[in-house]
């Protein structure tokens, strides 16, 4: 993967990567991984909704850490079929800052070798991940350009760009407005934020939103489902 233009990083006690470019850690500094178990995963109730062909897509691929936990449930829970993940990624982390990252994690590192071998020169912005069970593609570039263009709707969304008061773009009104253009009906969505102007703004672009307890010491995420139409 080329690191240029790319991620930009400082690593905090050695293990964590923070994001120079935004200030801002690319994970929970209280266990990334049981985060995202808790915002990602049980915010989305994928245990009960994960099935053959269901889409998951996300806002900012990272350290591929979400992508990882997904394929962690999938396996456990032996259904038969294949998931489908789309994740868009404006600065890509290389693959030795991705594996670096990861050992924080061991059960994730554990499964992701095939992952960072994959993790590649894309051709023409894309990069495929083909895991058991899971068929992954990442495209690389700015979201609001690269999101309206895409042809795909998910299930269910993973909205886990940097903080909002460093990464205002990714959670911009228009662009919330384009997360909900390509969700299935009755599809849904969880984030770790529960800024006021972002739930307002998912609101607005057709989404039944919810406060709901956060992880750790964050006292509130945000989940929502698709309203359909009247």
């Amino acid at each position: 993967m080329p690191s240029d233009p790319g991620a930009e990083l400082d690593w905090r006690d050695g293990v964590i990567p923070v994001s120079t470019r935004f200030d801002d850690p690319y994970f929970s500094l209280n266990d990334g991984l049981a985060e995202t178990r808790h915002v990602f995963l049980q915010g989305n109730r994928l245990a009960d909704r994960l099935c053959d062909g269901f889409h998951v897509a996300e806002l900012g691929f990272g350290t591929g850490l979400n992508l990882l936990a997904l394929h962690l449930l999938w396996s456990g829970l032996r259904r038969p079929g294949t998931l489908r993940f789309t994740s868009f990624e404006a600065f890509p982390m290389t693959a030795d800052d991705m594996d670096r990252a990861l050992r924080h994690f061991p059960e994730a590192h554990a499964a992701a070798t095939p992952m960072l071998d994959q993790w590649s020169r894309p051709d023409e912005g894309l990069c495929r991940i083909e895991l058991p069970g899971l068929s992954a593609r990442i495209i690389l570039g700015d979201a609001r350009t690269t999101l309206p263009l895409w042809q795909g709707r998910a299930d269910a969304w993973f909205l886990d760009g940097f903080s909002p008061a460093k990464n205002p773009e990714l959670w911009a009104a228009d662009l919330m407005a384009e997360v909900a253009a390509h969700t299935a009906p009755g599809g849904s969505f969880a984030t770790y934020t529960a800024a006021g102007h972002v739930r307002r703004a998912l609101e607005t672009a057709g989404f039944a939103v919810t406060r709901a307890p956060g992880h750790g010491r964050k006292r509130h995420m945000s989940t929502g489902t698709l309203r359909g139409l009247a």
